[in-house]
């Protein structure tokens, strides 16, 4: 696409790299902002809103004539593109239990894969339609932008999500989750004529249950569920003790956007520590995957033997020398083989093991993968090169697919409190952005040094120092039981005076 902008050939790798920037920069910008409005106005209308954004710069970029519209629309892209940290927020708040999440985080980078797999392959199939299906696309009009296609089947399927996510979706903030939503009454509405009502005869506890809640709005009625016989005594005492269940919803409107005390909740230390090898991961891994392609496409350096510049093992250059159908060949089942790991590998273990000792395990393996990168360059044939480099990505995948999930969970229960969940989710995608923009980056000019003086290996061991780096601050990470919980607060960091109201909640809605 930046080709048809009459961009010469060299410098379209350069403006490739700086439209792919000014989207991770813009995002980097708005993400703490999309995170901090959440907090306020609730995840579901602030995810409508950024996929309405999302979805018109797409158009934006498709309909782009030049090319400062088409990074204009890209930045334009990133900055309305908040929706990640918000929606795992959301899926914090949807499972709290520590045994679920592994399972649940999953889904996220699961499906991420599978756009990254089909949604090149669309979009390379639909660009240049009068070109490329002259007998189908005869008008003008993709004549003269020849990229709004794809652009608009992927506006397509936003306005499906957006749809799904009016009628369906359930608000997760505390303060506005018992507000009355017009969208999923629509779609309770729409459902009926394919849904049958199940009646089923309430038990006695069920309604021991529910008649004090229904009748009563002080938390003392709860004192028949804190006697049953199978809730701790440390319940009992605390629902004895809680203010009324009235309040609560009070209590958070008031307090839900405390701004003098915002920075110290969301910035914990150990919030400050996830924050930091989440940036680190984002920063190494993202720029691996960008260079390895460029790497084998790379032609290959021929009388290694005879060429005085060549100092096996160390100082040699080239690559592969494979064409692109080749490598996106190596990718699509790179990314098939991330669907499996992601399913069906990761929940089990990091259950078994632990996320934090699954963490800790795969950021060690980050560095040997990345310095044994070059090297099979130097394997005699193609067909060895391409299957070591291979076995090399599947161990790169499973690292990868491990990493950002328990870095992920490992942040989320790190708040503090659920009042400003969104925003560390916000803070963790504004950081992680500005890893994802410096990465490709410095690996990329890292690339042309190295090459251009004879060592290749460069950019790979300067992702390795990063990776090693990136290790380090894992092995001060707690693991926090998560927000609202008494022993995922930071000690280091004062009381958290929310916490009890949250404990109640979540032990209202456990045995009732």
């Amino acid at each position: 696409m930046i080709e048809s902008f009459n961009v010469p050939k060299n410098d379209v790798a350069k403006w490739a790299g700086i439209t792919s920037a000014v989207f991770s920069t813009s995002q980097a910008a708005t993400g703490i902002l999309w995170g901090r409005a959440s907090d306020r106005y609730g995840r579901k209308p602030v995810i409508l809103t950024a996929m309405t954004c999302v979805m018109s710069s797409g158009l934006l970029f498709g309909f782009s004539r030049n090319l400062v519209m088409a990074i204009i629309a890209r930045s334009c892209a990133g900055a309305s593109n908040g929706n990640v940290g918000i929606l795992r927020t959301v899926v914090a708040e949807m499972v709290p239990h520590k045994e679920l999440q592994p399972k649940a985080f999953s889904v996220m980078p699961l499906v991420w894969t599978i756009g990254s797999i089909f949604g090149p392959g669309f979009g390379g199939a639909l660009a240049n339609p009068s070109k490329k299906y002259p007998h189908l696309f005869r008008s003008d009009f993709f004549r003269t932008f020849p990229y709004a296609l794809p652009n608009i089947v992927a506006s397509l399927f936003f306005l499906g999500g957006w749809i799904a996510g009016f009628f369906f979706l359930k608000e997760t903030l505390e303060t506005k989750k018992d507000h009355e939503d017009v969208g999923r009454r629509l779609g309770k509405l729409v459902l009926r004529p394919f849904t049958r009502k199940a009646k089923e005869p309430k038990s006695p506890i069920d309604q021991e249950q529910a008649s004090p809640l229904l009748k009563h709005s002080n938390f003392s009625s709860t004192s028949t569920i804190a006697s049953r016989s199978n809730v701790p005594s440390a319940t009992k005492s605390a629902a004895s003790d809680a203010p009324p269940y009235r309040d609560v919803r009070i209590y958070f409107r008031k307090n839900a956007f405390p701004s003098a005390d915002l920075l110290p909740k969301v910035f914990t230390k150990q919030s400050n520590i996830n924050l930091l090898a989440y940036s680190l991961l984002a920063l190494h891994s993202v720029a691996y995957d960008s260079l390895l392609p460029i790497f084998m496409h790379y032609p290959r350096q021929k009388d290694r033997a005879s060429n005085p510049e060549v100092h096996l093992p160390f100082k040699f250059s080239g690559g592969f020398g494979i064409d692109s159908d080749r490598i996106g060949l190596l990718f699509i089942l790179y990314g098939i083989l991330g669907m499996f790991i992601q399913f069906l590998a990761f929940p089990p273990l990091a259950r078994h093991f632990g996320v934090l000792n699954c963490f800790k395990l795969v950021t060690l393996t980050f560095p040997p993968i990345y310095v044994l990168t070059p090297f099979t360059a130097l394997l005699p044939t193609p067909g060895l090169q391409q299957i070591f480099v291979f076995v090399i990505m599947f161990f790169k995948c499973w690292s990868a697919i491990f990493a950002f999930p328990c870095t992920i969970i490992l942040l989320t229960n790190s708040a503090k409190s659920l009042m400003v969940l969104g925003t560390l989710n916000g803070v963790a995608t504004s950081t992680s952005a500005m890893g994802r923009a410096v990465g490709p980056g410095v690996a990329g000019w890292m690339f042309t040094v190295g090459v251009s003086r004879g060592w290749v290996i460069l950019p790979w061991w300067v992702l390795a120092l990063f990776a090693a780096a990136g290790a380090v601050p894992v092995w001060w990470i707690v693991e926090m039981d998560g927000p609202g919980t008494s022993s995922g607060r930071d000690s280091s960091d004062g009381e958290d005076e929310t916490s009890p109201l949250l404990n109640e909640r979540s032990r209202i809605e456990r045995y009732s």
